[in-house]
């Protein structure tokens, strides 16, 4: 599994109003083209992001489902990416002081092709993308500060 986490200078509750705004997501998920749709529950249990990931026009179509969501501090989602598989990423944000939160991140693949081909060069893959994935979520969370 692959974890990474980043401390950024917002509330917990600033942070996780990022994550509630699917049509983010392309914004701050490194890999994520494009949001084609963001089932109006979305972030309840069982809603769903409708994405394209990957490059033009290589880029697939697929969703992403909420598995937990305990506002403002845990977000997991299914992510799906097929034919290459899917991954479980679980977000987990923890205050620190009064104006801070820690996120972190853990992907794993969790069905797929690349959940058998598991090994170290896919988990610094996942680790680097991540922590870019963690900058551009600070980026939005700070600007929305105030």
């Amino acid at each position: 599994m692959a974890i990474v986490e980043k401390v950024i200078e917002a509330p917990p509750q600033q942070v996780f109003d990022v994550l509630a705004d699917g049509w983010t997501y392309s914004d701050w998920v490194v890999g994520t083209a494009h949001m084609r749709d963001v089932d109006d529950t979305w972030p309840r249990v069982g809603s769903q992001l409708h994405h394209r990931a990957g490059p033009w026009p290589f880029s697939l179509q697929d969703a992403s489902t909420v598995l937990v969501c305990e506002p403002p501090h845990r977000l997991v989602l299914k992510a799906g990416l097929w034919p290459a598989g899917e991954a479980i990423v679980a977000f987990t944000l923890e205050p620190v002081g009064e104006d801070a939160t820690r996120v972190r991140i853990g992907e794993d693949f969790a069905a797929g092709p690349l959940r058998w081909l598991h090994n170290k060069l896919n988990d610094l893959v996942l680790h680097l993308r991540n922590r870019e994935t963690l900058d551009r979520l600070a980026d939005i969370a700070t600007r929305q500060k105030g």
